[in-house]
């Protein structure tokens, strides 16, 4: 069965027959859409848990592992944020599902490393919540590469994408980048910082062209300057996107499944053209 995501991207309803789901939320109303849905579309069969003692005795009761948790902030027994904390503090990956979003709870949210939160504020919800479910465990389909001379700007990239379940690879410059891309013909996509030594992001990204084209490879740029006409050199350069740093963590997720949603695209109606 296939699901249109509320992104337009088209999913295949893979079955998920592995993946154990736990779904932390007390709302008779939320915990009937949410597994009705999710049985619907991926055929996967979720652990409800409307209080903080069945959340623990859930995973009390079992070795299987948790695949991803999907919890409200509250629950009760845990009406100060103790279900997510207990949640984060096993690291399980999580998905928090809520209707309280005051100010300053985005920052906290983040912080503690969680996958996605979903506001219950709208229609499309419960849909939201199953897109970004299925992305997560799919994501791991996609092999990433970052390139950046910066230690810890390579670091931050990194477990960003490995919080949202991609494979990762990492290059420290431009020659390195081009031996792994050599070795490596699955990784889609390329986040690749302009100011390096050797070999900027520029040059690296016109390399890559040579070779590689979009239809392969998508190719994100960023860079810390700022120089608003970076962006046009690098999109003329080859590039598919370009994003001036800090960014926030919702934008860079964003762009990311753009292009990696772009690239299944044009793979899709490339394969069709060639049947055809």
């Amino acid at each position: 069965m296939a699901f249109l995501g509320i992104s337009g991207m088209q999913y295949s309803g893979e079955m998920f027959a592995g993946a154990r789901i736990i779904l932390a939320e007390d709302s008779n109303v939320f915990t009937s859409m949410i597994g009705k849905r999710l049985k619907e579309l991926f055929d996967i069969e979720v652990e409800i848990c409307r209080t903080f003692e069945e959340l623990q005795l859930s995973y009390d009761k079992s070795s299987e592992p948790i695949t991803l948790a999907i919890s409200n902030i509250n629950l009760p027994g845990a009406e100060n944020g103790e279900a997510l904390e207990y949640l984060v503090d096993l690291s399980i990956p999580t998905i928090v599902f809520t209707g309280t979003f005051q100010e300053g709870m985005r920052d906290k949210l983040l912080a503690k490393d969680i996958v996605d939160y979903i506001l219950k504020d709208n229609v499309f919800a419960v849909d939201l919540l199953a897109e970004s479910i299925c992305r997560f465990l799919t994501n791991h389909r996609h092999h990433v590469l970052i390139v950046d001379d910066s230690a810890t700007a390579r670091a931050l990239l990194s477990s960003r994408l490995k919080r949202y379940n991609f494979r990762v690879s990492t290059a420290e410059n431009g020659a390195k980048a081009l031996e792994i891309l050599k070795a490596n013909r699955d990784i889609g996509l390329m986040v690749t910082d302009y100011n390096m030594p050797d070999i900027d992001g520029f040059e690296l990204t016109r390399r890559i062209r040579a070779s590689i084209g979009s239809h392969e490879l998508r190719i994100i740029g960023v860079s810390s300057s700022s120089n608003r006409l970076l962006s046009a050199r690098f999109l003329k350069a080859g590039g598919n996107d370009f994003m001036l740093r800090p960014f926030i963590d919702e934008e860079f997720y964003c762009r990311v499944n753009q292009n990696l949603d772009t690239l299944l695209q044009i793979q899709s109606m490339r394969k069709v053209r060639a049947v055809a």
